[in-house]
């Protein structure tokens, strides 16, 4: 998909050499990235190409037509340009404006909500004509879209979720207008927008604050390539990007860097305030990012609490209970008892596969003296490292690293049912370790409920020192809800990768989670006299020194002014750390622990086959403009009567048409599903977005066998050249041949349409 849409991109700029200037030039070209390989051309162009995806929000033409692309103000009167463009060019919009606003809630919730202000101008199609504009947003790390707005001359385009099971909401009259092009990756398609109109949008969505070494980093796609800048003695760039920071907590924040200059604004308590705002001549070449540490020399966490509202779901007040890990180098890691559980189906085949080897020689290589490991790599059958538990040292490291490049061969069906049961049998003694298993699958299976209350009453059997369960999907034809809520049940954690390029990354940051435990079996002491105390999650997670702990629940009643988290150590010894319960009003917890609380109802719902869960979920879903399961999300088209150009240049129309007159386009790729287990049974690639399937050609070549081969002779050039050396009578006996048989032909079909048939 990406290789397409730079492509396409690709061929957009190729056409921009048609565009005049005001001044009667032309458009410079693009500038190569710096550091291509000019000696390498694949190597040069593929840099090229990346280079061409966008790494900020941009605004495309989708050009069909090329006769079409012209300057919409000084015509260039170039030749005409027939034909249509299949697939269509993607010419990149100049931009007139960005207003980036940051909202972040640190502290537990680690999430922060953005929303960008932006303006394009179609400057690359002829007043007289019109064409789609494609808007693609690349969110940050685990963004979530929650809304976007678009105005675009005499309409207006709004995203909506809605019911999926209520028809009258809206009337879906359109085909589809964009969507998720892949994770992370937030498409619009505005059908219609004219030569030389403006495109007004506001965009808004959620993603997770970064933590590493207890810094909180916020990272924000924000680079822009030098074609998309308008003249600068035409049109004056004004960049600006507003931040605050609420950390829910009254302890110090300690600023550790930006990439943009900020100015510091105001102090209230716990939240801070920050300004850039500056006429640049050319539009951001960098992320904006911000670095800032809570000051915790040790375990601390605190309890934010914030009341029901009338349109919430639960008419119980909501908490969140973080915990944050701290700089204290001398926090012992629990030792580990691990078992890696990896499918190699045939649907692993190639660079997903690779992947996963990779990221698990780099996760035995972080391995410590101390720790025992076993690896199970499973499909229609599962085959072992070793029968028990192996001590790591640098031999069993090498020995488990070379019998992965032997064994870890894609074939064969997926069952995962008995490589878990495996796995647990070989932890069943570890009494000296925290025991763990680490699942990685890409596909989905029939049994996958009765797995998650298998592993629940083996786990609470166990007690204590039951195995951690953490899992990690591959693609989308894995029930992700599956391996969530695998992961809650057995107090691990789960992550996942959607594309090729981003699995061994994201098993690298999930393997460093899991295996990094300071603080196991946690419990919460003074809730006894609650009523209807729940925590979202099946249980509370162990802390990680990798990343704060935050669980979500409900209440009813009235929570003390201090909580005590007990736990244990990794030296067997107790911990209390009292929490302070804190009524907070500037951070919405309601909107900012949607997407979990969602994604965790969800999960119940599927396994409990609950549908009082389920509408929860879409409760939820629509009161925070976030799709589910359950929900859809549309783009809603209003006509404009009247439009005041003081409020257009503010985004905001004065009147809109009736419900009535609304369409709606369905977005797609919106949400997860809840597994393929028929593409898991034949074992398709494609649930990898950058894996496509076979062309038709090739799975005829496949599937032909020798005599589709003796025919092609009859077609080679050998064949052409030997009719070439036959002497006159043979051509003229094959041609009399030839003629015979066509006559009999002939005759045959004469005789049954005038004689009834032969006889």
């Amino acid at each position: 998909m990406e290789e397409a849409f730079a492509r396409a991109v690709d061929d957009g700029l190729k056409l921009t050499k048609r565009l005049v200037l005001p001044d009667g030039g032309h458009l410079p070209p693009p500038r190569p990235p710096q550091g291509m390989d000019r000696d390498d051309p694949a190597a040069a162009h593929s840099a090229w190409l990346h280079h061409l995806l966008p790494a900020g929000p941009m605004a495309y033409a989708v050009v069909v037509d090329p006769g079409s692309v012209d300057s919409p103000d000084v015509p260039s009167y170039q030749p005409h340009v027939y034909g249509r463009l299949d697939p269509p060019a993607l010419i990149p919009l100049q931009m007139r404006e960005a207003d980036l606003r940051v909202d972040c809630a640190a502290a537990g919730c680690a999430t922060a909500e953005v929303s960008l202000r932006v303006r394009w101008w179609l400057h690359c199609v002829t007043r007289s004509r019109a064409c789609p504009c494609r808007i693609v947003l690349p969110m940050g790390h685990q963004g979530s879209i929650l809304g976007a707005e678009v105005t675009v001359g005499k309409k207006s385009y709004n995203t909506h979720v809605i019911d999926t099971e209520d028809n009258s909401a809206v009337k879906i009259s359109m085909p589809e207008s964009g969507g998720l092009l892949k994770q992370e990756w937030f498409s619009l398609t505005i059908p219609q927008v004219g030569g030389g109109e403006d495109i007004f949008a506001t965009i808004r969505w959620s993603q997770k604050l970064l933590y590493h070494n207890g810094r909180f980093t916020v990272e924000v796609p924000f680079r822009f390539p030098p074609f998309v800048n308008p003249l600068p003695k035409v049109f004056m760039k004004k960049e600006k990007i507003q931040l605050t920071v609420n950390t829910g907590v009254s302890k110090e924040v300690i600023l550790q860097g930006t990439s943009h200059p900020l100015k510091e604004k105001g102090r209230q308590g716990e939240k801070l305030s920050f300004l850039h705002e500056a006429a640049v001549e050319n539009w951001s070449t960098k992320d904006f990012t911000f670095t800032f540490t809570v000051y915790s020399g040790d375990l601390s966490g605190g309890v934010l609490v914030q009341p029901s509202t009338l349109r919430d779901y639960d008419d119980r007040d909501m908490f969140c209970l973080f915990l944050l890990p701290g700089n204290n180098a001398n926090r012992k890691v629990f030792r580990k008892a691990v078992v890696y559980v990896v499918d190699t189906s045939a649907s692993m085949q190639g660079k997903p596969l690779d992947s996963v080897k990779n990221a698990m020689s780099i996760a035995l290589s972080n391995l410590i003296e101390g720790d025992v490991f076993n690896i199970i790599a499973f499909n229609d059958e599962l085959r072992s490292f070793s029968s028990c538990l192996e001590q790591v040292n640098d031999r069993t490291i090498e020995n488990a690293i070379e019998w992965m490049n032997i064994n870890f061969v894609a074939r064969g069906g997926t069952d995962i049912v008995h490589p878990l049961s495996e796995a647990m049998n070989l932890l069943s003694n570890s009494h000296d370790a925290l025991p763990q298993i680490y699942l990685v699958t890409d596909g989905s299976v029939d049994d996958e409920r009765n797995i998650c209350h298998t592993m629940k009453t083996q786990l609470m059997n166990r007690g204590s020192k039951s195995p951690r369960i953490s899992t990690f999907g591959l693609g989308s034809y894995c029930n992700h809800y599956f391996l969530r809520m695998l992961a809650s049940i057995g107090k691990g954690h789960y992550a996942a990768a959607f594309d090729t390029g981003s699995i061994e990354v994201r098993m690298a940051q999930w393997f460093q989670k899991a295996s990094s435990t300071i603080v196991s079996n946690i419990s919460i002491d003074g809730i006894k006299h609650i009523q209807d105390f729940e925590v979202d999650s099946e249980y509370i997670p162990d802390i990680s020194a990798k990343y704060p702990l935050c669980v979500s629940g409900r209440y009813h009643g009235k929570l003390p002014e201090t909580l005590i988290a007990k736990g244990q150590l990794a030296d067997m010894s107790e911990i209390s750390i009292e929490l302070k319960v804190q009524h907070v009003k500037d951070i919405p917890l309601d909107k900012v622990l949607a997407k979990q609380q969602m994604d965790l109802l969800t999960a119940k719902a599927w396994l409990l086959e609950n549908k009082e869960l389920e509408r929860k979920v879409v409760k939820l879903s629509i009161q925070n403009s976030l799709p589910s399961e359950y929900t859809r999300m549309v783009l809603l088209q209003t006509s404009l009567d009247k439009i005041d150009p003081a409020q257009q240049a503010k985004n905001k129309p004065t009147k809109k048409s009736s419900q009535d007159e609304r369409s709606a386009m369905p977005l797609r790729g919106m949400t997860l599903g809840f597994g393929d287990v028929a593409a898991t049974r034949e074992n398709l690639t494609e649930g990898f977005g950058d894996i496509k399937a076979p062309e038709k050609f090739e799975i005829f070549e496949k599937a032909v066998g020798c005599c589709s081969r003796a025919a092609d002779c009859f077609c080679c050039m050998c064949f052409i050249k030997a009719c070439g050396k036959l002497n006159d009578q043979c051509v003229i006996v094959f041609t009399q041949a030839c003629a015979a048989i066509a006559c009999l032909g002939c005759f045959e079909c004469c005789s049954e349409l005038c004689c009834g048939g032969p006889n």
